[in-house]
């Protein structure tokens, strides 16, 4: 039986794991991948990086630092969550007993089926425009969706790109968008540049001119194992208290999986507290 389980490998999941580890708790990370993060290009606001840094090596340090830690790492997918003797987390290669379990999963944005949409991954689409709309200054950009998730990233880089188009792709708008922006409801056939986002072509033929793609379809899923084992949700957010505590003992969440904004920084600092948390928890129980 470990003393802690982390579901996310993460910047929330790591960074709680360094914590337990050194205070001397056992502790297993379980990651599928590395979540949206090892999708950014460009990590430019994390403090003590002079350059950008990709999401993917900031990915890869974190991981080096918890192994060099002694943490332990799983890569599975986690199936399921129980109560026994104790709670279980269940995976595709097994059932992992824990005295406490954090969940820092991030969340699963909807990923629409258009063709060249995976191509250009940091090479012009993202998924976050707080993260990389900087990258745009003084480009046009485009936001797929059509709801408030779309809205909110059109009001973030209104003030950043030359023009804003919402790609509803043939879908109502179901929420209300900000002055300033333009609106495409033509459905689109696919995404077309070189080594860059160069355009996006509708299946009536025409086209327009994007250097950036910003897709906020919606998140989805991010609190499913939660809801299973009767963790409190709302939408698809985990509610935790002030120590980063589910409504369940023994259960914490952090990082992107408990709310915006959907910050590498964000994601460490919630690590930190629930690290910290879970430690307290354990020894108040005298574990």
């Amino acid at each position: 039986m470990f003393d802690v389980i982390i579901i996310g490998n993460g910047p929330a999941g790591i960074s709680a794991s360094l914590y337990t580890k050194r205070a001397n708790f056992s502790t297993l990370v379980i990651g599928k991948d590395g979540g949206s993060l090892v999708r950014a290009e460009k990590v430019a606001n994390y403090y003590g990086f002079a350059q950008p840094v990709s999401g993917k090596q900031l990915l890869e340090q974190g991981l080096a630092q918890a192994k060099n830690t002694g943490v332990e790492l799983l890569e599975a997918e986690v199936t399921g969550l129980g109560f026994q003797e104790s709670l279980i987390v269940k995976t595709v290669s097994g059932e992992y007993p824990t005295k406490a379990l954090l969940i820092a999963t991030g969340i699963s944005r909807k990923t629409p089926k258009i063709e060249g949409l995976a191509d250009f991954d940091g090479k012009g689409v993202s998924y976050c425009a707080v993260c990389d709309g900087f990258f745009y200054k003084g480009l046009p950009v485009a936001v797929f969706g059509s709801g408030a998730y779309a809205a909110a990233e059109a009001t973030e880089l209104l003030s950043i790109a030359s023009s804003v188009t919402i790609l509803t792709n043939g879908a109502e708008l179901t929420a209300d968008f900000p002055a300033g922006v333009l609106f495409e409801k033509r459905k689109i056939s696919r995404l077309v540049g070189e080594n860059k986002l160069h355009r996006v072509e509708f299946t009536e033929g025409t086209a327009i001119e994007l250097s950036g793609l910003f897709v906020a379809v919606g998140v989805a899923g991010t609190a499913d194992l939660a809801r299973k084992l009767g963790i409190l949700t709302e939408g698809n957010h985990i509610v935790i208290n002030g120590q980063m505590q589910t409504n369940l003992p023994g259960i914490f969440a952090a990082g992107d999986c408990t709310g915006q904004p959907y910050q590498v920084s964000k994601s460490v600092g919630d690590g930190a507290r629930a690290g910290l948390a879970i430690i307290d928890y354990l020894r108040s129980q005298g574990k």
